[in-house]
């Protein structure tokens, strides 16, 4: 039977290993439309198109977070307004928490920065965008319902 202590460091091993990445992503939604980004080419899921957002840094809250991201990806401000939906998926790399955030921009027209570029579609549509698993249950709400407006 292993110590005590082999078995501390087994399940530190593994909660480090299996440790969740916070995420945030914007749902930016102007005249019926909403904004996407596609991932860069060399990225996880490089390509696929996206609510954009991003990695929530250790003790930031992720608010913060999602403006600071869709600063930097995309040089707009925003307004972070109520949470959306928080999906729970496992990627092969780690598993992540997605938070989705409607936002309204407040400052700024969007552009490509962080991403391989942008396109503002219906709602309709997002169903014929290949996108990451994790924001399937986000497109899924949004496609199906008039109400996922603003």
């Amino acid at each position: 039977m292993p110590s005590i202590g082999l078995r501390e460091q087994v399940a530190t091993a593994l909660r480090d290993e299996l440790k969740t990445l916070l995420v945030t992503a914007g749902v930016i939604i102007q005249k019926k439309k909403v904004l996407v980004a596609q991932r860069m080419e060399g990225a996880p899921r490089g390509l696929l198109w996206e609510f954009p957002g991003g990695k929530v840094k250790e003790g930031e809250d992720p608010r913060e977070a999602l403006r600071r991201e869709l600063k930097e990806e995309l040089d707009v401000d925003v307004d972070v307004g109520k949470i959306l939906e928080a999906v729970f998926h496992t990627y092969p790399e780690y598993p992540i928490l997605l938070l989705a955030y409607y936002c309204r921009i407040k400052k700024g027209v969007p552009k490509p920065i962080g991403c391989h570029d942008l396109k503002w579609v219906r709602l309709k549509e997002l169903t014929r965008l290949a996108m990451p698993p994790a924001d399937e249950p986000i497109r899924t709400y949004l496609g199906s319902s008039e109400d996922g407006l603003i």
